[in-house]
């Protein structure tokens, strides 16, 4: 049982998700607070492999109220995943030859409280494939409304 904290719906839009993993993410203080409390954006996130380790980059996790004034992490500051190492490394090889890209598609809160990274290897897609699932998202919303009139 997991509990979404966040979703990246323009990821959705703009890539085809070929494949999906989980990692851990690195936090400061209060900005699990912050997440539990609603507070974070994945909007134009990314995630790059620098050096060996992967890395969230762009995620934006706002300050709570609450927040130590003298202690507030940046909201935008690069975050560290937590991924084993031969999974970076197909990653890093997908990446690098096929010029595929890594997207981070939610945080959640996993079965014992730990906050987690879904993250995707992803497929850029063209202007025509964006608007043809436009035009089938909405097919299927009119189909359920003429359903729902019938019954």
């Amino acid at each position: 049982m997991a509990k979404d904290l966040a979703r990246n719906k323009k990821a959705f839009h703009d890539y085809t998700i070929l494949e999906t993993f989980e990692a851990g993410i690195v936090l400061k203080g209060s900005e699990v607070k912050a997440l539990r409390a609603g507070r974070a954006n994945l909007k134009d996130s990314f995630v790059r492999i620098i050096r060996g380790e992967i890395f969230l980059l762009n995620a934006h996790i706002s300050h709570l109220n609450t927040t130590n004034m003298h202690f507030k992490p940046d909201e935008r500051a690069p975050r560290k995943l937590l991924m084993h190492k031969r999974q970076i490394d197909k990653l890093f090889g997908q990446v690098s030859t096929e010029g595929l890209t890594i997207v981070a598609l939610s945080l959640y809160l996993s079965g014992k409280n730990i906050v987690k990274v879904t993250v995707a290897l992803a497929k850029g897609k063209n202007l025509h494939d964006k608007r043809e699932a436009i035009k089938k998202k909405e097919a299927n919303l009119e189909a359920r409304a003429a359903i729902k009139r019938y019954l």
